[in-house]
């Protein structure tokens, strides 16, 4: 299997994602939409599961879970509705995601090293130095 095969889901999802959720029409309250966004989102789950595990036992793997898939779902909503509410005030699909992506990773990154014991190095924080000269551009 290739590396890069995650990516590109990755990149194809978000893409189309995003074309999604500046689409959302002002007529309709974005929870509303979201709750047709997990019931596909939900079934779609279970499809692929059973699709990708062939005689898998989805009750049983629930006895396997923890807090994650919890926290999962509430990260879930403030992402999609963020997202959603970001392009209904007036953000540019070519600007707003790039901020949020670069806030996102910087965080991160000192969430990895306080969290997860995770190195951070020059290199990194040049990374961050760019990331924040390339906001100050993209935003002009």
């Amino acid at each position: 299997m290739s590396l890069y095969w995650p990516i590109a889901l990755i990149v194809s999802s978000g893409i189309f994602y995003h074309v999604c959720a500046k689409s959302v029409p002002d007529t309709i309250n974005p929870m509303a939409a979201l709750t047709i966004t997990y019931l596909i989102g939900a079934v779609s789950s279970v499809v692929l599961y059973y699709a990708l595990n062939r005689g898998g036992n989805l009750l049983q793997e629930y006895t396997h879970i923890n807090w994650t898939p919890f926290g999962l779902g509430i990260a879930i909503v403030g992402l999609e509705l963020g997202n959603i509410y970001m392009y209904k005030v007036g953000w540019n699909v070519n600007s707003g995601y790039v901020l949020q992506s670069a806030i996102i990773a910087v965080g991160l990154l000192f969430v990895g090293y306080l969290v997860f014991k995770e190195v951070i190095t020059w290199t990194k924080l040049v990374g961050v130095a760019i990331c924040i000269i390339g906001l100050y551009f993209i935003n002009k």
